[in-house]
């Protein structure tokens, strides 16, 4: 899977002190891995993360592309997902944590092979209310046969997302599984 970390818009820096200083933002996306039936850890987590934007300040801008390799069985399971975190670098205190979303599988679909999808999402505060900020992503599957027919379902058969839609998310819940990664 490719992803391209686009941009952010309406971000707010996390100190108003007279010492506050610029937003440097970056972002990094943690992909966990799969569980199998023994409910232990197929792999470990992967962390990919972005250049640190020094000009854009709320309104940041990347465009970072990144392959995560996935399998079908990441893209087969609806509690899959991938974790975004949103920092900024400061000097003296190293990075500080702005906000976070997840990016659930259901949101990436099955589109058709070499088409992109668009995600933008809500950023969220470090205890889980609505935070300032929204971040944008393309999501490219590559490497997978024949998925555009194909469409996620849960367990009851029924729908989930449609292929080649667009998807606007606000993550709501945190899935509970997530645990596996130590920080």
């Amino acid at each position: 899977m490719e992803i391209t970390v686009i941009s952010a818009q309406g971000l707010k820096s996390t100190s108003s002190s007279p010492f506050s200083h610029r937003l440097r933002p970056f972002i990094t996306i943690t992909t966990y891995p799969s569980i199998n039936s023994s409910g232990s850890d197929d792999k470990k987590c992967r962390v990919y993360s972005t250049r640190i934007d020094d000009q854009g300040g709320v309104n940041p801008t990347w465009g970072d592309k990144f392959y995560v390799p996935i399998d079908t069985a990441f893209l087969a399971n609806r509690y899959s997902c991938m974790c975004l975190e949103l920092y900024t670098k400061r000097l003296i205190m190293g990075k500080v944590l702005l906000g976070w979303c997840q990016i659930p599988v259901t949101d990436i679909g099955f589109p058709p092979e070499g088409s992109v999808r668009h995600l933008s999402y809500r950023i969220r505060a470090r205890d889980g209310t609505r935070g300032h900020g929204i971040v944008n992503l393309a999501i490219k599957l590559t490497g997978f046969p024949s998925v555009g027919s194909q469409r996620l379902s849960d367990s009851n058969n029924q729908k989930v997302s449609e292929a080649g839609q667009t998807v606007i998310g606000i993550p709501v819940t945190v899935f509970s599984h997530l645990n596996i990664c130590q920080r």
